[in-house]
């Protein structure tokens, strides 16, 4: 038996401690930032603020030190949000070995200096004198038909082939199959950027339109993620696989997703700070992701329509009609240029 460390118990990092200890084959020690997930964990089994009505197997102990969740630790899985990110590894740095494997499964970039995360995670470590091993892990996986044991197909990437099957062997089982990718920029740009897409897709039906809108998004959306990635390195073809178009079309329509959420209440006419207030800690990444990706955008000299009026209506109170009609009335264009 492996020993596992979750850092970050939302509802995300509950799932994938009931997905890694239910074939009772790894232990889990889950860190929470909030002392009250821990006390409902310990007393009850069930993080009933971030994953409620999913019991968690006993081989889960969640705690509030980052030092002892990481105690002898083969495998180091950080779910924390974007913002965090490189906050809490620093914290981590005094606890971490030179052996030990890191996998992020945050969807996000980094605010500043434009990073993935599993960039931001190397970028730590090795200001400390580590060489780090990281895997991003991504796909369409709504936490709470993780935790329900729903047929669940997501991918891990790394350029590192032995870390990638490392991570697929301690994820993989019969309701969680975990492929393999070499292009780990594609597939954390396809996860983090798809939020973004999504937002709009639940303006979408905030304002009331149909399939045919929601539809032009997602293919248009996808277009666009697709260009940065390239840009970035990425390849094209992760962008019709798990973590680009599954990712994609998942968060876009599934009522599970907290940013198509925020995207109907802001296509309502709701402000988005009255949102976020109702959200009670959760976190809708792609709220936090919009400007990054538009500065990510501007500085490799990409076109992103829709992530541009995204962040019209995030950031400066654009109203969603307008963003529609600015969208719709752009310049006539080939599809494919």
């Amino acid at each position: 038996m492996s020993r596992i460390a979750i850092i970050g118990a939302g509802a995300w990092g509950t799932g994938l401690a009931i997905v890694l200890t239910r074939n009772g084959t790894h232990s889990v020690r889950l860190w929470a930032n909030e002392s009250e997930v821990c006390q409902s964990i310990a007393a009850r089994r069930v993080n009933e603020r971030f994953l409620p009505g999913f019991t968690l197997p006993d081989a889960v102990e969640a705690t509030t030190d980052i030092h002892s969740a990481l105690e002898g630790a083969e495998i180091v899985v950080s779910v924390m949000p974007s913002q965090h990110c490189r906050v809490l590894f620093e914290r981590m740095v005094p606890a971490l070995r030179p052996e030990m494997l890191f996998v992020s499964c945050t969807k996000g970039l980094e605010e500043g200096t434009l990073l993935r995360m599993t960039e931001v995670i190397a970028d730590v470590l090795r200001a400390h004198a580590f060489t780090p091993r990281v895997a991003a892990l991504s796909g369409p996986s709504f936490a709470k038909e993780v935790a329900r044991g729903d047929p669940t197909a997501v991918t891990v990437a790394s350029d590192d082939a032995e870390l990638t099957r490392a991570i697929q062997r301690a994820f993989n089982d019969s309701r969680f199959r975990v492929y393999t990718n070499d292009d780990v920029i594609g597939v954390e740009l396809g996860g983090a950027l798809k939020n973004i897409i999504a937002i709009a897709a639940g303006v979408c039906d905030g304002l009331g339109l149909g399939h045919n809108s929601v539809a032009a998004l997602i293919t248009r959306g996808l277009a666009e993620i697709a260009r940065l990635a390239v840009a970035c390195g990425g390849r094209l073809d992760t962008m019709a696989g798990l973590a680009g178009l599954g990712d994609l079309v998942l968060t876009c329509t599934g009522d599970l997703s907290r940013n198509r959420s925020v995207g109907v209440e802001l296509g309502k006419g709701e402000k988005l700070a009255d949102i976020i207030a109702r959200m009670h800690g959760a976190v809708a990444e792609g709220v936090f992701t919009a400007r990054v990706a538009v500065a990510l955008a501007r500085k490799k000299g990409v076109e992103m329509p829709i992530t541009e009026q995204m962040y019209a209506i995030l950031e400066n109170g654009k109203s969603p009609q307008q963003a529609i009609s600015d969208l719709m009335t752009r310049a006539a264009r080939s599809e494919v240029s």
